[in-house]
């Protein structure tokens, strides 16, 4: 009993850790824009409709805005059980090489864009900017995809 509750103090740690880094305003709340950068930040990868639910079970009369005091059991619970695990390394890579017809092990960042803006669950404007900024190659405009494959998923192993 001991150890969940470490683990739980250790979650909700981590959890206020990545909270505070997109508190604005330093009064415990951050912009709704900003919870799913909060949430893959934690290691989850929920689709487009489970970050639109979760976002409605925590924000603040829709003002726009979050509180710690909503978000922090809510991730918690995302947390301990697990409801949004990230996909294994070798899928995101085959998906990435079938984005990849040429197979020259990048894609360019119009390219990708185009990929992740018009299909599947789309991105936002300011989630493919963010995207881009943390990981286009900013001399060539490339995404060298295998360089940071790893921050985007989980190993089944462990």
């Amino acid at each position: 009993m001991v150890e969940n509750k470490l683990s739980a103090e250790a979650v909700h740690k981590t959890i206020k850790a990545a909270f505070e880094s997109f508190e604005c305003k330093d009064n415990n709340t951050v912009d709704v824009r900003d919870i799913s950068t909060i949430i893959y930040s934690l290691g989850c990868f929920p689709t487009q409709a489970d970050i639109h639910n979760f976002i409605a079970e925590v924000e603040e009369d829709q003002t726009g805005f979050v509180h710690i005091d909503k978000f922090l059991p809510t991730m918690t619970t995302v947390l301990l059980e697990n409801k949004y695990p990230p996909i294994p390394e070798d899928r995101v890579l085959q998906a990435f090489e079938v984005l990849d017809r040429e197979k020259k092990g990048y894609l360019e960042s119009e390219e990708l864009t185009k990929y992740l803006t018009q299909e599947g669950e789309v991105f936002s404007p300011s989630e493919m900017d963010e995207m881009l900024l943390a990981f286009a190659d900013p001399e060539k405009n490339h995404i060298y995809y295998q360089d940071f494959i790893h921050q985007l998923t989980i190993d089944p192993d462990k």
